[in-house]
């Protein structure tokens, strides 16, 4: 504050006085410091004690408390006030159908990330912030599902959809299948897909395949024995002549690569290689003398008896006919022809079984 000194000053000629203003500077407020999301109006540095200060929050923040204001004391402090600012709240965000939100908070300056469920995409912002005014920056996006449209056909070639299919569009997920027109065969996947990049997968082609004429088997015969190229999924039957079977499928087939399914083959008849015996052939006891023709045929089973000396019982062995092998079961001892012929109840098929 000023203050007024005067002085008094003589000279020989004249007796005068003048007044000199000073100032003297009391103790005064420097610009306070306060919590980061206080705000303060102006740029003035320096406060003269009585002076006011009004204090309001930074925007997206909500004043708690009070006093509101502040004034600067004689002592050069600042009195004190509890005035707070908290940051605003956004309300918390809707579900996302089909998907998922992540956030940690729904204050001032919050962030919202929305993503996805496999085979949907997001139409709208992945992202949302809470903004001063406590709403969010978007509303919530949504999750369309993905589509493709109909699947491509090849030449030649149509598709068999796994369900019923309506419009024009087909959801994520949709499988179906490529045939070809004969004689036209699928050549790569002829399974197809609506994938989540909203395509199908690779579409195959439809060539024509055929398959050079087939040969015989041994011992067999062909229901056709043209000298013809047979085109794709044609079939050519086989058989076996005489007593000789036939082992593996019954027809051939032309396949997709050009070549001819495995073909069967014809296995030979089995003689029993015994004399004087009795023995089990399907399911019946028969003598060997009595099997005739004797022979099996190919996989069937014949039983021959064995004996168990120790506990003086007989038992059947089982062997089977393996392409005109029959073989006998070591236990098996071939009766002399006196015994076969005079004691023939004595033998091991003849006696109480074990």
């Amino acid at each position: 504050m000023e203050r007024m000194l005067t002085l008094f000053l003589l000279s020989p000629f004249v007796f005068c006085f003048f007044t000199i203003v000073t100032s003297q500077q009391d103790n005064v407020c420097f610009r306070p410091e306060l919590a980061a999301n206080i705000e303060l109006d102006g740029l003035q540095r320096y406060f003269s004690p009585g002076e006011e200060l009004v204090l309001s929050c930074k925007q997206g923040y909500t004043p708690v408390s009070g006093p509101r204001k502040i004034v600067c004391a004689a002592s050069g402090k600042w009195t004190t006030t509890k005035f707070i600012c908290i940051p605003k709240r956004c309300p918390y965000p809707d579900p996302l159908s089909n998907g998922e939100l992540y956030y940690e908070d729904t204050v001032f300056q919050s962030t919202i990330n929305y993503t996805c469920d496999y085979g949907y995409t997001l139409t709208g912002d992945s992202t949302a912030v809470c903004l001063a005014n406590g709403t969010w920056s978007t509303s919530v996006p949504e999750c369309i599902p993905v589509s493709c449209g109909l699947a491509p056909i090849p030449q030649f070639g149509m598709i068999i959809y796994d369900k019923t299919i309506r419009g024009n569009t087909i959801a994520y997920g949709v499988r179906g299948t490529y045939k070809c027109l004969p004689p036209y065969v699928v050549f790569g996947n002829a399974r197809a897909e609506c994938t989540v990049s909203g395509n199908w997968t690779k579409t195959p082609e439809c060539r024509v395949v055929t398959c050079p004429p087939p040969e015989n088997i041994d011992k067999g015969y062909m229901s056709s024995n043209d000298q013809k190229d047979y085109d794709y999924m044609e079939t050519i039957k086989y058989g076996c002549n005489g007593d000789y079977v036939l082992e593996g499928s019954l027809q051939i087939v032309c396949q997709h690569n050009g070549n001819w399914s495995e073909k069967p083959s014809c296995k030979a008849p089995c003689s029993v290689g015994i004399q004087n015996a009795r023995i089990l052939y399907k399911g019946q006891k028969i003598w060997i003398k009595d099997l005739l023709p004797n022979r099996v045929l190919h996989k069937e089973i014949v039983s021959v008896y064995c004996m168990d000396k120790a506990r003086k019982c007989g038992y059947a062995v089982q062997t089977q006919c393996i392409d005109g092998k029959l073989k006998i079961p070591e236990c098996f001892e071939q009766p002399s022809v006196l015994d076969y012929n005079l004691n023939s109840s004595l033998l091991p098929s003849e006696i109480k079984q074990c």
